[in-house]
């Protein structure tokens, strides 16, 4: 089944087939030729992107948050990340939300990443829970203390476990490091 909030390209293609198709209408029953018969895929074409832009689906709303929280690292911006963190966040070493933006401020200041770049993104969804495989590339600027100290770029993979709140947002409820650089690692070996 497909999902035109999704795929607006398949509600397009049925406006350019309902065109075609009323094309041969008008020239085989010309005495039925009315103007407004134009204005039935030239709707469907803009109902489609409409629709895709009006109507965010959760997977959208999944991958925005994923998008920001890579941006958000990016800029240095713990506020922006503490934004997409939801208040009952727990992971195998942050036992509260707070443990984890206290961690993000004294690492985010002591290491500037100068570029994040994501490498693959796998999302499972079963409402109001997900599941998102995130892998990054990150480099570190070539003056922070992890370039001097190990490497300039690694390659990150982590599960993000995300839920979906009353007011209808995503929010990051748990987060684990996967692999540093193809090497299986989590959050206390890397403290």
């Amino acid at each position: 089944m497909f999902n035109i909030f999704e795929k607006p390209w398949i509600l397009f293609g049925i406006a350019v087939l309902l065109l075609f198709g009323l094309l041969q209408f008008r020239s085989i029953f010309t005495e039925k030729r009315r103007w407004w018969q134009w204005l039935i895929p030239a709707f469907l074409a803009v109902a489609a992107f409409g629709l895709d832009f009006f109507v965010k689906t959760d997977l959208e709303k999944i991958r925005a948050v994923i998008k920001t929280g890579i941006k958000a690292v990016e800029q240095e911006d713990c506020d922006a990340i503490e934004a997409i963190i939801a208040d009952d966040y727990s992971d195998s070493y942050h036992n509260t939300k707070a443990d984890l933006m206290a961690h993000c401020r004294s690492e985010l200041s002591r290491s500037a990443v100068e570029k994040n770049k994501k490498a693959n993104l796998i999302i499972e969804m079963s409402p109001p829970q997900a599941t998102a495989v995130l892998t990054v590339w990150t480099r570190f600027d070539k003056d922070s203390y992890i370039a001097a100290n190990y490497k300039q770029i690694f390659l990150i993979k982590m599960n993000l476990y995300m839920q979906k709140q009353r007011n209808k947002r995503w929010l990051i409820h748990r987060a684990e490091l996967l692999e540093l650089d193809r090497q299986p690692v989590n959050w206390r070996q890397i403290r």
